[in-house]
């Protein structure tokens, strides 16, 4: 890459939730156009009001453009990528939105122009997919004409902590002149800077890697929590005595879904038996997380039949639909599949989540979310808290349970919230 003073003219492509965030941050320094290929969202986006969205309504106030219309983004030097990469029914990667934004922006590119990954992706798929798809769409050459980058994206929704600004941002290019270009970049909207990756595999690997660690995490707790459970012991008190050794690591037994811990271990399974290894710890972890919402199910199942409820005329009312607490996040979420579950062996259940869009969820779903406040003054015969929200704590519980009834969750059978 000639070396040149750099201007910085910034597409996001996808305004989901890393992209979103991320027009928003760029734009308070550079000029910033937000596309997605949803028309609809676009126009919902840019009517938002500064009571729903203080952060998205003042970028558009200070000139932050979005637009449905990809040639909108021509005059542009930098593209940074975040769209989605889920998996497919039989959890092989989904790379389509990736191929599909790649080739999209392939028809724009310009000699000097920079594209940035941020969506999670194997290692290497940046140079061994996307690079030769930039090159074939473009006719331009690759690390002569155009070049890449990819920075993982750490967006963690509904944390009010570790926010976009403050996290440290892992960047990568593929030349050692334009990976400090990618770096100054993002340096100069962080508060707590970046780490430069050596090259973009370890930029892709590296978190990969970080979400694997906390699916392995999980199971562990989540089969130590199967295991207490059927010995009478409370993994909550053993976690508290473990937790007095400095070298123990603590974590929490749960319903692992999600876009990140729930997907990115497939991605990295298929491209470790394309490497002739055989993950069999990931894999493990995926299937011990996958099972748990069947097994909570069986667990509120008898419990109920201890009490001697006929299952058919004992109401559930589940707290909580989206994936993570304090979220309305409902990517993946394993509560619909405990929901289901339930619905199966005949329970009659009512899922009260006021975080979530309850007509995302029925047309996503098919499910019925309500957020009305007025179901909680109905008796159940058990309340399931399948996602943790704080503004659940303010519910008290015995004007919502029968005399009969009990409080459930991951970690076992409770008298209250």
């Amino acid at each position: 890459m000639r070396k040149r003073h750099y201007e910085f003219k910034v597409a996001i492509v996808g305004l989901g939730y890393v992209g979103m965030p991320l027009a928003c941050l760029f734009s308070k320094k550079y000029d910033t156009i937000g596309y997605d290929i949803n028309p609809t969202k676009i126009a919902m986006l840019e009517n938002v009001k500064i009571s729903e969205d203080k952060t998205l309504a003042r970028a558009l106030a200070q000139g932050l453009r979005l637009t449905s219309n990809v040639a909108d983004l021509k005059e542009c030097n930098v593209y940074i990528i975040a769209v989605p990469t889920p998996v497919h029914e039989n959890h092989k990667p989904d790379t389509s939105c990736v191929r599909n934004a790649t080739v999209a922006i392939a028809n724009l590119l310009k000699e000097g122009d920079i594209v940035i990954y941020e969506s999670t992706v194997y290692p290497g798929l940046t140079e061994e997919v996307c690079a030769p798809l930039l090159e074939k769409t473009s006719g331009l050459k690759y690390n002569h004409d155009f070049f890449l980058g990819f920075s993982p994206e750490r967006i963690n929704p509904g944390d009010t902590v570790h926010t976009i600004e403050n996290i440290t941002k892992v960047t990568s290019g593929s030349t050692p002149e334009v990976a400090e270009i990618i770096d100054s970049l993002y340096n100069s909207v962080l508060t707590n800077g970046t780490y430069k990756a050596p090259n973009m595999r370890v930029a892709e690997a590296c978190k990969i890697m970080e979400n694997c660690q906390r699916d392995v995490m999980i199971a562990f707790f989540n089969e130590f929590q199967r295991i207490f459970d059927r010995m009478g012991i409370d993994l909550a008190e053993v976690t508290r005595a473990a937790s007095t050794k400095w070298n123990f690591i603590p974590a929490d037994p749960g319903l692992v879904g999600g876009h990140c811990i729930a997907v990115d271990p497939y991605y990295m399974i298929a491209k470790a038996k394309e490497a002739g290894v055989m993950p069999t710890l990931l894999a493990t972890a995926r299937e011990e997380n996958e099972t748990m919402s069947k097994w909570l199910a069986d667990k509120i199942k008898a419990n109920t039949e201890l009490r001697r409820m006929d299952t058919t005329m004992a109401n559930v009312l589940i707290l909580g639909f989206s994936f993570k607490p304090d979220s309305d996040d409902i990517r993946n979420t394993k509560v619909a599949d405990l929901y289901r579950h339930l619905v199966d062996m005949g329970y009659p259940v009512t899922i009260y989540d006021p975080l979530v869009d309850v007509a995302k969820v029925e047309r996503e779903y098919h499910i019925p979310v309500t957020g009305e406040q007025r179901v909680l003054v109905n008796n159940y015969d058990v309340v399931v808290v399948g996602t943790r929200h704080r503004i659940f704590k303010n519910i008290n519980v015995k004007q919502v349970l029968t005399d009969n009834g009990f409080v459930c969750d991951i970690a076992g059978v409770h008298a209250d919230l």
